[in-house]
């Protein structure tokens, strides 16, 4: 019994952070190799959902492409979180090319987007990317030499925040995580303020785009202010690590 409910857990850890996990860690235990079965039936399952989503109404962002759009990491692409509605894909690519023609040779990297299936399935741990219309954008970063094409101070792009006033009290029960012992891990650069600048100009001049949240330290900081520009609340993630947006 225990073994059982050890699988189970395991194969909702699996579907929790990838989706499709936990169907091909089920399946895999019908056979001797247990671990190659999954790993076949995990890389079968996302390949296909490649060629499905769309009949879901999402898309899957290229993993492989080069340009001025491009995943910022292998992880989001293995754990399947690379997907969006068609319309939001045309609005990344959009975005990125508007930056690329004001500032050549810029790239613009995705981190979480969605998963490939199913509104209202929850991309842990963020609390609203469950129906497709929601990605996440790394910040652009430069150093002493100038602007590093897709070059981020964390290895996934999230958790490097950028310091400034905060707006909330300290309190317990909130996924504003400050991850202090991190910081220091990070590499040292700095986010290039006129290609952000430009960035959030685009999306909040874009009719499509409905809300994007930005620490309100940094829009001060990048000088620009729109209605679409929101501060996400003293419960949610921090947004000094990155942009979000919604359609």
């Amino acid at each position: 019994m225990l073994k059982i409910i050890g699988h189970l857990a395991f194969a909702l850890l699996l579907t929790l952070l990838t989706q499709l996990g936990g169907i091909a860690w089920l399946v895999a235990l019908m056979f001797r190799r247990r671990l190659a079965a999954f790993l076949i039936l995990y890389l079968g399952l996302s390949l296909a959902a490649g060629w499905a989503a769309p009949h879901f109404g999402r898309v899957a962002l290229s993993c492989w492409q080069q340009g001025p759009l491009q995943m910022q990491s292998w992880y989001f692409c293995l754990l399947n979180r690379n997907f969006v509605t068609p319309q939001l894909a045309e609005v990344l690519q959009e975005t990125a090319t508007a930056v690329d023609t004001a500032y050549p040779g810029t790239v613009t990297l995705v981190l979480d987007a969605n998963f490939p299936f199913l509104a209202g399935f929850p991309l842990l741990p963020h609390l609203s990317h469950n129906d497709g219309r929601k990605a996440d954008i790394a910040f652009y970063y430069s150093d002493a030499s100038g602007y590093r094409p897709k070059a981020v101070r964390s290895p996934i792009g999230y958790f490097a925040f950028e310091q400034g006033v905060s707006e909330c009290p300290a309190a317990w029960l909130s996924l504003r995580w400050d991850l202090q012992a991190l910081q220091v891990l990070w590499r040292d650069l700095e986010v290039d303020a006129d290609r952000t600048r430009h960035l959030l100009r685009v999306l909040a001049a874009d009719g499509r785009v409905r809300k994007v949240f930005l620490e309100p330290h940094l829009q001060s900081r990048f000088g620009v202010s729109s209605g679409k520009l929101r501060f996400q609340g003293c419960r949610a993630a921090r947004h000094d690590d990155h942009i979000h947006l919604q359609l």
